[in-house]
């Protein structure tokens, strides 16, 4: 079973920056990107960052220019530099794996969720 683990979150005021970390299971060879999700309450999931396994990487217009995915392969972690956060910035913070493995066995065509970690910024 594959497993995302989530870290990072917290209570900030705007204009701090967090850092999020999602730590996959399995074999990064099946992975073919990895993202970072958000809800805030009454909202629909939203797509805030993506990076694929060749390191493209593609940004929710709100956040471009003030986030930063990243990706160290060889731990299949991915990484969520948030700066000069806004209160708009509040929601639960989803981890996202296109494709996974368990034992030996790749899921390309998986998609796999983390728990989620809470962000909120104060104004």
């Amino acid at each position: 079973q594959v497993q995302l683990v989530e870290s990072g979150g917290g209570l900030v005021q705007a204009g701090r920056s967090l850092r999020l970390s999602c730590a996959a299971s399995g074999d990064p060879i099946c992975v073919s990107a990895m993202g970072w999700y958000r809800q805030a309450p009454g909202k629909e999931r939203e797509l805030v960052a993506e990076i694929s396994s060749g390191g493209s990487t593609h940004y929710a217009a709100s956040v471009k220019g003030r986030f930063t995915i990243s990706r160290d392969k060889a731990k299949n972690t991915v990484y969520l530099q948030m700066n000069r956060l806004k209160p708009d910035d509040t929601a639960a913070y989803y981890c996202n794996s296109r494709g996974g493995s368990s034992g030996s066995v790749c899921y390309p065509g998986n998609t796999y969720w983390g728990q989620g970690t809470q962000v909120t910024v104060s104004s």
